[in-house]
């Protein structure tokens, strides 16, 4: 076995030396023509390696862009089931993770053989699982749903259908809210960075930026969501500051995204919201483990690979096939 792929095992990604003198983001870009690989990053990633990908997006958008292209190979900058997502929707292609241990709070909140004794207790429920979950998960689903649609992927269906909801039970209840519906059972499971925003901090803030905008993810908690001028998902975050003619922005996310909305509005100010703790910012410790380096050796030596089991792979894209249905159904 070769030393890399013994680093594989243990530390999780390709830990083989790299020439300092070399350039990354041109060697990058080399292996990409090389590959014929696209490169896809969530948001939430460090900015360099926003800025050497072909997309930037959030998760499902940006699977959906890699089923569209010619790509041999996807590198999927982001979380594991992410890169999982896109091997669903591209089962021929090869899908790459600089980092297989690039996990995800919320995704792990919800282990599939637990989240099926739950499923068995609620028979006559159509299960709705947020696409922010392992394939595993997905398989257990009848509908996937995003941030951006989930309100309008509950009102699509009869008012008499119960519901379970899984994994994120703030999205699920900033649903019930928005909907209206009371027959929705929600799994309890929640995103890290999106449950550590401190009230009392964005009320100072509020204090000393009156004009600012408090602009909010709904995986959010409900306090946070009350006091929000806007609500969405990552891109409807993004849209929003693009849009709305304030001057100063407060996000209630994971901070990586303000590097977008600094590049789109240039002349705007953007504080990410504080959590409750000592850092002054708001990181996922999961997305930053992918780095330029380990994104260069992932291309590289093509490890490590994403693998589904065919039967998997099958079962998790029904509905998420469903979910794109009611979508364009909806005009969505």
């Amino acid at each position: 076995m070769e030393t890399y792929e013994v680093d594989l095992n243990e530390k999780g990604f390709v830990d083989e030396p790299i020439d300092p003198s070399l350039d990354l983001v041109e060697a990058i870009k080399q292996l990409k023509i090389e590959k014929n690989a696209v490169i896809l990053a969530h948001y939430y990633q460090d900015s360099e390696i926003q800025d050497v990908a072909d997309y930037i997006g959030d998760s499902l958008g940006l699977s959906q862009e890699a089923a569209k292209t010619e790509a041999d190979v996807i590198v999927f900058a982001g979380v594991h089931f992410m890169a999982e997502t896109a091997k669903i929707l591209s089962p021929k292609k090869k899908v790459l993770l600089p980092d297989l241990k690039a996990g995800c709070s919320l995704s792990d909140s919800c282990p599939p053989h637990l989240f099926a004794k739950f499923k068995e207790q609620y028979p006559d429920h159509l299960v709705i699982t947020y696409v922010n979950c392992t394939a595993e998960l997905k398989a257990l689903s009848d509908i996937v749903c995003t941030s951006s649609n989930a309100v309008q992927i509950v009102q699509s269906l009869p008012l008499d259908q119960k519901i379970i909801f899984g994994p994120d039970k703030n999205l699920g209840d900033y649903v019930i809210k928005k909907t209206g519906r009371n027959d929705i059972v929600l799994w309890n499971g929640a995103c890290m960075v999106h449950e550590i925003f401190s009230q009392e901090k964005i009320n100072k803030l509020k204090e000393e930026y009156p004009l600012a905008k408090l602009i909010a993810h709904p995986e959010c908690e409900n306090h946070i969501l009350q006091n929000a001028d806007y609500i969405g998902s990552t891109s409807g975050l993004l849209n929003y500051t693009k849009e709305n003619p304030a001057q100063t922005f407060i996000v209630a996310t994971e901070s990586g995204i303000i590097y977008q909305m600094q590049k789109a509005n240039p002349d705007k100010t953007f504080i990410p919201a504080p959590p409750n703790n000592a850092c002054a910012c708001n990181d996922c410790p999961h997305m930053k483990l992918n780095t330029l380096e380990k994104l260069y050796n992932c291309m590289k030596y093509e490890l490590p690979e994403i693998d589904l089991e065919p039967e998997v792979i099958e079962r998790a894209r029904k509905p998420i096939e469903r979910m794109l249905e009611i979508s364009a159904q909806l005009g969505l």
